[in-house]
């Protein structure tokens, strides 16, 4: 009888101890995705590739603040600086996007979330890329740039 009551009592008292565990336990939030659907369709969209054919109307002009040739000729000096290469997880931003990216932000003073919607490139990542490709292009264009400090008083 006694072993019966111990039996009893061990069987209640790991029943309660799983049922506690089981309300403790704390529940995870759903998993989110790195990438959003706006994101995801960010292949096969090629903007610069569409206003290319139309450099004549000066749309490209107007968008990268330069010609085509002049885009292809300063995105093969910094390409190989601006290249990322390609992950199990995700394909990187081309560098045509990284350059187009950065001569948008420069030419028009867009914002980084203005610019999230036109490129399909999240801020966080535009915030990474506008001061990689403006070093890249410093360290290229370096010979052909010039900068003038200028001083400026102030009197109170």
């Amino acid at each position: 009888m006694e072993s019966e009551d111990h039996v009893l009592a061990m069987t209640i008292i790991s029943t309660s101890l799983l049922i506690i565990h089981q309300l403790m336990k704390t529940r995870r939030r759903p998993r989110r995705w790195w990438r959003t659907e706006l994101y995801k369709r960010r292949e096969g969209r090629e903007l610069l590739t569409d206003m290319n054919f139309q450099h004549i109307s000066g749309q490209y002009k107007n968008f990268t603040k330069m010609t085509p040739t002049d885009f292809e000729n300063l995105l093969e000096m910094i390409g190989p600086r601006i290249s990322r290469n390609h992950t199990n997880l995700r394909a990187p931003i081309s560098i045509q996007d990284r350059l187009a990216i950065t001569l948008r932000f420069l030419g028009s003073g867009d914002s980084y979330t203005s610019l999230q919607y036109t490129f399909r490139v999240s801020k966080q990542s535009i915030s990474a890329i506008v001061p990689e490709v403006c070093a890249a292009i410093m360290e290229e264009l370096k010979e052909y740039i010039k900068v003038r400090i200028m001083k400026i008083f102030i009197y109170v």
